[in-house]
């Protein structure tokens, strides 16, 4: 049995470190949340892995869907419906003095709602994808958070490209890969390209950031592999109903 002067510090706290409580670090600020989605997406996945709050960033991203949707003129609208009709070789009625508000209010309500149920659904695809069919770690949760932080990336840059949609008169203008082949006719191929949205795949790049922060086991690179050809599945099967010009 040792002595009281042959006990050295360093073997108690040897000893008793089983029982020494984990530092938790306390939840990143949102304002810092959402300004690492865009520059420091490892940082902000780190908090969001450990503190998965989702509700104040999927909110604000309805906001700028609703936002990107009520700044739009309604005579935009009424054009883009005009055309749609001329397109399909038919009339426009003679009782739409109110169509373009209409459309405007539907696509804004519409879009609102799309923004959630779709963010929800994705959060539960990628569980069922990445933990229990890969066997990863991570809870829906997390998933969930990671995603509504992500998608902040589309919304914010839509916000942005609403000056150069009046411009074009054009309300489903994005960024993807259809702009680069302007000179397809209108239809399926052009369908899908336009699908491709570039902000979209750059937040799946940091959703995929985000499952690899979760668990390390899983690389970034396979994790955006998979989550890329989720997309494309998707612009495969939707491109049919997306509209192009």
């Amino acid at each position: 049995m040792k002595s009281v002067d042959d006990i050295h510090p360093g073997d108690l706290m040897d000893e008793y470190a089983p029982y020494a409580e984990e530092v938790v670090t306390p939840p990143a600020p949102f304002w810092k949340r959402f300004v690492d989605t865009f520059f420091s997406p490892g940082v902000m996945t780190e908090s969001v892995a450990a503190h998965p709050k989702w509700l104040v960033p999927l909110v604000l991203g309805a906001v700028l869907i609703a936002l990107q949707t009520a700044l739009i003129p309604v005579e935009i609208f009424e054009a883009t419906f005009r055309e749609t009709m001329m397109q399909q070789g038919r009339e426009m009625p003679e009782d739409f003095s109110m169509g373009g508000n209409m459309m405007r209010i539907s696509g804004l309500v519409g879009g609102v709602i799309f923004w959630f149920v779709f963010t929800f659904i994705m959060a539960g695809v990628v569980t069922v994808v990445f933990t229990f069919l890969l066997g990863d770690e991570g809870r829906y949760k997390q998933h969930l958070a990671m995603l509504s932080h992500a998608w902040l990336i589309p919304a914010v840059i839509g916000l942005c490209l609403v000056p150069l949609r009046i411009a074009q008169e054009n309300p489903q203008l994005n960024l993807s890969l259809g702009n680069f082949f302007y000179f397809l006719e209108p239809g399926y191929l052009k369908g899908v390209l336009t699908f491709l949205d570039l902000t979209q795949m750059w937040a799946y790049a940091v959703v995929a950031q985000g499952v690899h922060t979760i668990d390390p086991r899983r690389s970034f690179g396979s994790a955006l592999a998979i989550l890329l050809s989720m997309m494309f599945l998707m612009a495969l099967v939707f491109g049919r109903f997306i509209p192009v010009q």
